[in-house]
């Protein structure tokens, strides 16, 4: 049988929850990453994988890269072209035709914005990595230093 106490114990293995912040910053920082990255259909996927690979965090990469979710997946998508555009020194202003749009020209139409969207998205992915790092262990360290020093008072 098993007991609430080796779950819990299973568990705090398994999210890694007794590492230090910089492994959990760490293992954030990729999970935004990847939410960044312009291989989409395979996030999750991504992020399981990084997470066995490298020993991570599982909630905290799943977290970082459900940033990337149905509410901001357009505005990532649009971030990611209109930074690539500006990076190639391209027009910012998309002129794809709508009304046109059928599945026999989506190559066609969607070819010329490939290449700046993925160098935007690779950007983004870079650039949201970065901050996320410093921003999510600066939170870890406080956070636990709050929690500490309330359990340091309680036993008093």
């Amino acid at each position: 049988m098993i007991s609430m106490e080796s779950l819990r114990q299973r568990l705090t293995h398994v999210l890694h929850l007794q590492e230090t912040p910089h492994r959990t910053a760490l293992a954030f920082a990729t999970g935004v990453f990847i939410a960044f990255a312009p291989h989409y259909l395979f996030h999750t996927v991504s992020a399981a994988f990084c997470g066995w690979m490298f020993r991570l965090n599982y909630a905290a990469i799943f977290l970082g890269s459900f940033i990337n979710n149905p509410w901001t997946f357009i505005p990532i998508l649009a971030a990611s072209l209109y930074t690539g555009l500006f990076l190639a020194g391209e027009s910012s202003a998309a002129t794809i035709e709508w009304q046109q749009l059928t599945v026999e020209n989506l190559f066609d139409i969607l070819s010329p914005y490939i290449v700046p969207f993925i160098m935007g998205a690779c950007v983004l992915s870079i650039v949201g990595s970065l901050i996320a790092y410093p921003l999510m262990r600066w939170t870890i360290t406080r956070y636990r230093s709050m929690t500490h020093h309330e359990s340091s008072e309680t036993r008093i």
